[in-house]
């Protein structure tokens, strides 16, 4: 089972969009059904992540707590951290969230910070993370990893002229059944 850590957030960024409502974006729900059923690929999947609003989850994490009057431990101190999943191979994945619905099925105490998946996918590459995975907890997830979270994430840091070997201007279809077979041994969670 995959292990979740935490990093300390230096600030946390004014939201995108005020009033959003932390609904998923209708097409990123519909792509991600699709793909899902098998009636789109991971291509249909990208194109409407491309320009989506993404959540990150930040948690509470403990710096420091005291006995209180009453004898019981209580916090004294906290930061907020942003949790990355580790896998059983050690390898660290980002995690974002297309809605609140999909946060709170992860983990109901998270709170959520706007981010473009451009920027999430910048981040993870800044964070040395392998991979982007959106919607852990369901209720379809989706990873963004290798070349293409490195284009996305130089579109975003504007590096892309200097990423070598990558195709930014389209993504590669979905792999065939064959293609995935080993792929699946690589899997970020486990079905069990």
């Amino acid at each position: 089972m995959p292990e979740v850590v935490s990093e300390v957030v230096p600030s946390i960024p004014q939201p995108l969009d005020p009033a959003d409502d932390g609904s998923a974006p209708p097409a990123v729900a519909a792509a991600l059904a699709a793909h899902q059923a098998g009636t789109a690929d991971a291509t249909d999947v990208l194109n409407a992540l491309s320009g989506a609003r993404l959540l990150v989850p930040v948690v509470a994490m403990l710096t420091e707590s005291e006995v209180g009057a009453h004898g019981l431990r209580q916090e004294k101190e906290s930061e907020m951290a942003l949790p990355k999943l580790v896998g059983q191979d050690g390898r660290q994945a980002v995690l974002a969230f297309t809605g609140t619905e999909a946060l709170v099925r992860w983990r109901p105490d998270a709170r959520p910070i706007q981010a473009t998946t451009l920027q999430v996918c910048q981040a993870a590459v800044q964070e040395k993370a392998a991979a982007v995975v959106v919607d852990v907890a369901g209720p379809v997830q989706f990873v963004i990893e290798g070349m293409v979270l490195e284009a996305l994430a130089a579109i975003e840091s504007g590096t892309v002229d200097r990423l070598e070997g990558a195709t930014v201007a389209r993504v590669e279809p979905a792999p065939t059944p064959a293609e995935i077979e080993p792929a699946r041994r690589r899997r970020w969670l486990s079905r069990r």
